[in-house]
């Protein structure tokens, strides 16, 4: 049985509280003989731009005429009131108006913020002026309340909207720093190619006069060089697109036997770590492929460290069924860390891992395994 995540609890019980909020509404609008359709209507549109579900939402239907059309009908509303003589606002309508308050100021374009998030806090700041537009002390007093609320339900939107913000930019920063990586990486891959085919032309050079018979070993040795070394740029130099700054860290190589070197490196007293590779996975793969493999094993036994430091057991598999290279790490922790909050990191590690890997044609999924625990896997074509 799939356990509920808090996120879903507070989802469903905003829910709830939004329909209850609109049955109240309804309720004493319709109490007369006849419907007030203008609440009903105000009520469906704002349910409707709320609860529609994203993919299923049609691409015209965007933030901004979400959030402006319910607002303008509520405004329209109360500029009517005074043809109608019980004109009444209740709590539905208010908690819809500032839902969309915050869907305005959160997600609508920057062009169309400040125009969306004005029409949905003037459509709060409007609603005691239907019931209380002859006594100004009660219509003061609940319009003082209602700048309250949208000040704060606008102040949260705009902060969660930074965090975004602010994330989309470590996102980029990080695939960028990823590319200058790989751009790294690419040269040394490259370079170690290169120099084989020189020493190896310079032997055949030499053998030239004196033992031809045996050229043609070597020259065989020039071909296969330079097909491995246009075979790593051609797969990996497609994701080196605007690199900006020249400079990059240079950080070293690794390879499959290297993974074999972090894994008997990782285990303590009270983890263990145990490298599970198949018979057939050569060492004879890709540079690239097994820089990746080991960027993705090296990530993922830094994230147990991180954010598992009670697992036990850390289990990484290397197989390879003759098309694709599967590299997996999995452990058994319940997310127990004894690290300070600084050193968890950003959380950016498998986006860059992520941009490596797809990089070279492969897939790349994190997520908990059965029971508990978690896996990181890639997959590679090789």
């Amino acid at each position: 049985m799939k356990s509920v995540s808090p996120g879903g609890c507070a989802r469903g019980a905003g829910l709830g509280a939004l329909f209850a909020a609109a049955a109240i509404d309804s309720y004493y609008a319709n109490a007369s003989e006849t419907i007030n359709w203008p609440v009903v209507a105000v009520l469906l549109l704002g349910g409707a731009a709320l609860l529609w579900p994203a993919d299923r939402r049609p691409a015209w239907l965007t933030p901004q005429l979400r959030t402006g059309v319910p607002a303008l009908a509520s405004l329209l509303y109360t500029a009517t009131s005074p043809l109608r003589p019980e004109s009444l606002f209740g709590p539905g309508e208010l908690i819809v108006l500032l839902s969309l308050l915050f869907v305005a100021v959160r997600h609508c374009p920057p062009q169309w913020v400040v125009l969306s998030g004005v029409l949905d806090g003037a459509a709060v700041l409007a609603l005691p002026v239907r019931t209380y537009r002859n006594d100004m002390g009660p219509m003061t007093g609940f319009m003082l309340i209602g700048l309250v609320l949208v000040g704060l339900t606008a102040g949260f939107a705009a902060y969660l909207r930074s965090l975004d913000y602010r994330r989309t930019v470590a996102v980029s920063d990080t695939r960028r720093s990823e590319r200058l990586a790989i751009a790294a990486d690419l040269h040394d891959f490259v370079a170690h190619h290169v120099t084989g085919i020189l020493v190896q032309t310079q032997v055949a050079r030499m053998m030239a006069d004196t033992e031809q018979g045996d050229l043609d070993p070597v020259l065989a040795g020039i071909e296969r060089a330079a097909t491995e070394a246009l075979a790593s740029m051609r797969r990996t130099v497609g994701v080196l697109r605007d690199s900006g700054e020249d400079a990059a860290d240079r950080r070293p190589v690794g390879d499959l036997v290297g993974i074999a070197e972090l894994v008997d490196s990782f285990a303590t007293p009270v983890q263990r770590a145990v490298l599970h590779r198949d018979p057939a996975v050569s060492d004879d793969l890709p540079h690239e492929v097994q820089a990746a493999a080991f960027r993705v094993v090296q990530e993922a036994l830094t994230n147990v460290r991180r954010h598992a430091g009670d697992a036990t057991q850390v289990t990484v598999r290397l197989r390879h069924d003759g098309r694709r290279l599967d590299v997996s790490v999995a452990d058994d922790g319940r997310g127990g860390s004894q690290l300070p909050a600084a050193a968890h990191g950003g959380g950016f590690g498998l986006v860059g891992l992520k941009e490596r890997v797809t990089a070279l044609g492969g897939e790349l999924n994190a997520g908990r395994c059965d029971g508990h625990g978690w896996e990181v896997r890639a997959v590679f074509p090789a």
